[in-house]
């Protein structure tokens, strides 16, 4: 069974054939971040326009590389939730008309299960249920339970930033460029992460599965300028490094220390650790040490499948098919998780 994924709910837009949902036949993503780097953040418009401008290029460089016509794919799939509207919008368009075209049916998917089906995508050593899934983006930062692929339990979110977000603005306070978090986890490694004493929010209550990043946050805010925002400290490459190293310590620390607690209230018999964030060094490193402590075995995606791609998307809709799910002729996009 091959499947058209489709992907367009931030700044990237993706597109890809998979077969069976493990056997990728081809993928074609085009990043927004240069785009969108001189103004601090996605633009939501600007997105959007890029999306239409580039999906349909995307799509016939696929056909071409793979040698596969549409006229042989069974089903489509595209991301329809959650995400910036205006982008999904432009993949659930895009996708419903091409189905029409084709009278094929299509597979509506969460963006954010599909981050967790990443961990799934490599077919050789899969994650043993029921699973602890740490979901880490730019706008979200949830731990789920994972009895099976398309059962979930949610265990705790973010009360107000997400960890991706933080790192971006943190990046932005010391004039650092978008996306913060890859550079900020690169100057990190030059840094003194006990430089700073930045705060661990919501770690008391070892049932309370939630968090909280704008005092972290905040707490970068009043190291640069003071508490009076009138003395701001020399952000010379020294003092750089070391509140990025400080800042990620007490990310890191906060996301460790509350998976270990669900690990232990869940009885987890393997980790997820998945999104864009899960392709930071020092998360990558200490989960991998944390469970351990578990005996139990942590999943990461390769980074290529931790940004969002539509190659989860496809592979995630084949067991959508498989568990009987409904595909529909017209899917409608929501922004909301």
């Amino acid at each position: 069974m091959i499947i058209l994924g489709c992907e367009t709910s931030c700044d990237e837009t993706s597109v890809s054939f998979v077969k069976d949902g493990f056997d990728v036949l081809g993928v074609k993503t085009l990043s927004q971040i240069k785009t969108h780097e001189k103004y601090g953040g996605v633009v939501p418009e600007i997105a959007s326009r890029i999306h239409v401008e580039s999906i349909h290029h995307l799509l016939n460089d696929l056909v071409k590389e793979t040698n596969i016509s549409l006229k042989d794919i069974d089903y489509l799939a595209v991301t329809n939730t959650p995400g910036l509207i205006g982008a999904l919008l432009v993949g659930v368009s895009f996708t419903n008309s091409l189905g029409y075209f084709l009278k094929k049916s299509v597979i509506p998917i969460n963006h954010l299960e599909a981050h967790i089906y990443a961990a799934f995508m490599t077919n050789t050593d899969l994650p043993e249920l029921p699973a602890l899934a740490l979901l880490v983006s730019g706008g979200h930062t949830m731990l789920i339970k994972v009895n099976k692929i398309g059962e979930y339990e949610i265990l705790g979110t973010t009360l107000d930033d997400a960890v991706g977000e933080a790192f971006d603005k943190t990046a932005k306070l010391l004039g650092l460029p978008y996306p913060g978090g890859p550079v900020i986890d690169k100057l990190a490694k030059t840094g003194d992460p006990f430089s700073y004493q930045f705060p661990r929010a919501l770690l008391k209550n070892k049932n309370n599965f939630d968090f909280s990043f704008s005092g972290l946050k905040t707490a970068v805010l009043y190291t640069i300028y003071g508490f009076d925002r009138k003395t701001k400290i020399e952000l010379n490459e020294t003092n750089i490094a070391n509140i990025c190293a400080s800042f990620q310590k007490a990310a890191v620390d906060t996301l460790v220390q509350k998976t270990r607690q669900a690990i232990q209230y869940i009885n987890a018999k393997s980790l997820i650790v998945c999104g864009g964030v899960a392709a930071n060094s020092e998360l990558k490193k200490e989960m991998l040490e944390a469970v351990k402590e578990f005996n139990i075995k942590a999943h990461i995606p390769p980074i290529k499948y931790c940004t969002d791609n539509a190659t989860m998307v496809a592979g995630l809709a084949y067991h959508k098919i498989e568990q009987a799910e409904i595909a529909v002729k017209e899917v409608k996009s929501n922004c909301s998780l």
